[in-house]
């Protein structure tokens, strides 16, 4: 069972654009329900897991103290690992194919106004490699609502500038995501004036890199955006979501259907996408306070 687990690592590793950091968590709770399986219900291959098997691997999770999110977690891992043993053919069945993450209560996300996203968008604004580097990533991160650990493993051959879309990649599927006119000028800029400058940069394959030529780390985009915040003289928290955030709900605030939203931000399920429809209903009121005779 190690064998196809190391082997499903090595293919996301290689094919499918997960930090180090995501990959690591993959492996961890693989080799968890691995090792409850065969200590539990005494199982030694993959073909013999039944989707009885896995919930009760849940339900031992949920029982261990788990947070709903990590379990959540869990159930992402453990559905791509055997949705991947069952395109390879390594098994016959997909036991993984009907399991749910367990409902938790889903908090407002945290959003910054389209003034403080101006703010934060231009605050790298010099002409320096790394700054062009800079300016040209939170540009994309706000036009596309990617999250950073996509954004960071972004490859040249996955940015087509002359239309305006990047393929981002994960381990479920791939989605083609469009961008706008502000981020195509600050990516071309980049690539014109700053990539070429970088360390080593012409020799990497990934879009944004780091001053020795390789891939950003989502570690490092957490300290950039941190500083820019900073010198935006932003008062809110910011984190590397914030922006994906503020996307959804500038989208949806605006008019955007909450079906497009969820496939541009890569959910597999539209529910995970309404909590964004709160900024939308904010909208709402204003409009009929303000339309309203008796608002």
């Amino acid at each position: 069972m190690e064998q196809e687990i190391d082997e499903y690592i090595e293919y996301i590793g290689r094919n499918r654009g997960k930090s180090d950091n995501t990959i690591a968590s993959y492996k961890s709770d693989l080799y968890k329900l691995m090792n409850y399986l065969k200590a539990e219900i005494k199982l030694e291959e993959w073909a013999q897991v039944t989707e009885t098997d896995i919930n009760s691997y849940i339900l031992y999770l949920q029982s261990q103290g788990c947070a709903p999110s990590t379990v959540a977690r869990h159930v992402v891992s453990i559905k791509a690992f055997f949705e991947y043993c069952h395109r390879n053919g390594k098994i016959s069945d997909e036991p993984a194919l009907n399991i749910k993450p367990p409902r938790h209560e889903k908090k407002i996300p945290e959003v910054i106004s389209v003034d403080n996203v101006v703010k934060l968008l231009t605050a790298p604004d010099g002409d320096s490699p790394k700054q062009l580097r800079d300016r040209a990533m939170l540009e994309l991160l706000y036009a596309t609502g990617i999250k950073v650990s996509e954004l960071v493993a972004i490859k040249m051959d996955d940015i087509n500038l002359q239309i305006g879309y990047v393929n981002c990649r994960t381990v479920m599927h791939d989605r083609i995501i469009p961008f706008g006119n502000e981020a195509k000028q600050a990516l071309i800029r980049y690539l014109k004036d700053g990539r070429g400058a970088l360390v080593g940069a012409d020799d990497s394959e990934y879009l944004f890199t780091n001053i020795r030529g390789g891939a950003m780390s989502r570690q490092g985009f957490w300290k950039i955006i941190k500083a820019y915040a900073g010198k935006a003289g932003i008062e809110e928290d910011i984190t590397p979501y914030t922006l994906r955030h503020s996307f959804a709900a500038h989208m949806i605030s605006n008019g955007a259907d909450i079906y497009a939203v969820s496939e541009l931000l890569g959910h597999l399920d539209v529910s995970a996408t309404q909590v964004y429809s709160t900024f939308s209903n904010s909208r709402l009121r204003d409009v009929y306070t303000k339309a309203h005779p008796r608002g």
